[in-house]
């Protein structure tokens, strides 16, 4: 079965996103690459030279990614067309996920059990990327 991994774009602050969910997931790294440490390229330069072309935390089974869009490559638009689901194992973790990523956010569906039979919640995170928490009960 094929994995599924999300690749977002930030401008600018992606080392500082990452080392936020590092801190509600724990783990390591698996690659931080920094645009300064490509070939030499016209269209990076200054302060965006030390911004991430590409990092990666894996989560579980799945690696989160992510990279810093220069001005010449177009910006980012943070949009609200995507979310990033999770499964915990337990009402524990999922409130745990829920409580630190959502912390200086913007709550949609606050974390409750569902008519469907989950302990959900759904929030924007204080950097505008929006995520689904989830537990789902056994039946």
């Amino acid at each position: 079965m094929p994995a599924l991994n999300p690749y977002l774009h930030f401008n600018g602050n992606a080392e500082e996103v990452f080392n936020f969910y590092k801190s509600v997931f724990g783990g390591d790294f698996m690659v931080v690459q920094r645009y300064k440490d490509a070939p030499p390229s016209e269209h990076i330069s200054g302060a965006e030279a030390n911004w991430i072309m590409h990092i990666a935390l894996p989560i579980g089974p799945s690696v989160l990614m992510a990279s810093d869009r220069p001005a010449s490559f177009g910006g980012v638009n943070m949009g609200d067309s995507f979310f990033i689901s999770i499964n915990a194992d337990s009402e524990g973790e999922t409130k745990r996920i829920y409580d630190a990523l959502s912390a200086g956010g913007k709550v949609h569906m606050p974390l409750d059990k569902t008519f469907w039979g989950s302990y959900f919640g759904m929030f924007s995170d204080k950097y505008g990327i929006q995520w689904m928490v989830n537990y789902d009960y056994k039946k």
